[in-house]
């Protein structure tokens, strides 16, 4: 199939698949005119890397694991030994990400909660005219 038809069946399109290629995780045949020709096993890479994208892991990541995954009723099945290690450390690695934002975000509320009475009510009055 054209890129045209894979962007329908998956709802990605062409500038992104054309960027999975570049980054490693396509790889379409290519015809003698040059066009691209994608498999039907394409359709479903494509949605594994959206999950994975999704999973928060990056393309450089992804084209890592990629190749050992497998998928079972919807979900994504490990199929190398090493996998599971190398995603534990990237949850790990989000963890402690998430970490870090949740103590910006406490040290923001006790810095705001500071904040004089009026200096609070002045900040609440031009919150709400912004976003008008």
């Amino acid at each position: 199939m054209r890129i045209g038809e894979l962007a329908r069946r998956t709802g990605v399109p062409e500038r992104l698949l054309r960027y999975y290629e570049e980054q490693g995780l396509l790889r379409p045949a290519r015809r003698p005119s040059g066009y691209r020709e994608y498999a039907e096993a394409d359709v479903d890479t494509v949605r594994r890397i959206r999950s994975l994208l999704a999973a928060g892991l990056n393309t450089a990541t992804i084209a890592t694991v990629l190749p050992c995954l497998g998928e079972e009723a919807d979900h994504l099945v490990p199929t190398c030994p090493d996998l599971v290690t190398d995603l534990c450390r990237e949850r790990d690695r989000i963890t402690a990400a998430i970490t870090e934002l949740e103590n910006s975000r406490s040290l923001l509320e006790r810095v705001i909660n500071a904040a004089p009475a009026e200096v609070t009510l002045q900040a609440r009055n031009n919150l709400s005219a912004s976003s008008r």
